[in-house]
């Protein structure tokens, strides 16, 4: 197996399939990835598990920011409960307060109660005015990565930010590079950081076949479907850039 982990995004079931089938070494779960990803339903991470590889579901309850109040916080502990009865591998969670700091307390509520599960912090990560003080809580909450961009709208234009993370992280957690990393951008990162794990929906865009669907607003006019060609070609290229030792 190649020694850069290849995770893949997915939100649907076809999505899940296709991971699987195309060799994703882990399966991000989510619902709604056109608006960042959302909590899957209880039905899919139902079908996820028990998985033949490890899938985390995202754990945000709403669209929008990442400021939550009770009422939410009840919420994606609820969710978190659900994950772990679908036999899922971990979660991926992030809150923010209102500067865009790390929400510590909300952080510790969640993780605790995650508690045996598997940790990524999502790209609420990206809003932070200081990434050094957000690595160090991340690290003390146990997470076991961070998804980045690098504060970015995609990973490969903040190539110089996505090094300083992986030289602040110092081993003591995985900088996974995340959003807009394709085929096509992959060397952009691989040339320059020392990463063992990216994050990519590996998708291809597909266009509404019935215009009714984006007339009546049910589906905008393409789709990006999970595609498994294109998660082979992704680990072929990891693999190729790998040697053992390096």
């Amino acid at each position: 197996m190649s020694g850069i982990l290849l995770e893949v995004c997915v939100d649907d079931a076809d999505g899940l399939k296709a991971a699987v089938e195309g060799g994703a070494d882990r399966i991000e779960l989510c619902s709604a990835l056109a608006l960042g990803g959302l909590t899957p339903s209880p039905g899919l991470m139902a079908l996820a598990g028990p998985p033949p590889v490890p899938v985390y579901a995202m754990v945000r309850p709403r669209a929008g920011d990442f400021v939550y109040g009770p009422a939410d916080l009840d919420a994606m502990r609820r969710d978190i409960d659900a994950v772990r009865a679908a036999g899922l591998a971990g979660v991926v969670l992030g809150a923010s307060l209102a500067d865009g700091r790390l929400d510590g307390q909300m952080l510790r509520k969640l993780t605790g109660h995650a508690a045996g599960l598997g940790l990524t912090l999502h790209r609420a990560f990206d809003l932070v005015p200081d990434f050094t003080e957000a690595i160090e809580i991340s690290v003390d909450l146990g997470f076991e990565r961070i998804l980045t961009s690098g504060g970015a709208k995609t990973a490969p234009e903040a190539v110089d930010t996505l090094v300083r993370l992986t030289e602040l992280a110092a081993g003591r957690i995985s900088v996974m590079p995340g959003s807009g990393v394709t085929i096509d951008t992959i060397d952009v990162l691989l040339s320059r950081l020392a990463v063992t794990e990216v994050h990519s929906s590996c998708s291809v865009r597909e266009s509404a076949q019935d215009p009714r669907l984006v007339a009546m607003g049910f589906v905008s006019g393409g789709r990006r479907r999970t595609d498994a060609a294109t998660i082979k070609a992704m680990k072929a290229r990891l693999d190729a850039v790998w040697t053992p030792g390096g």
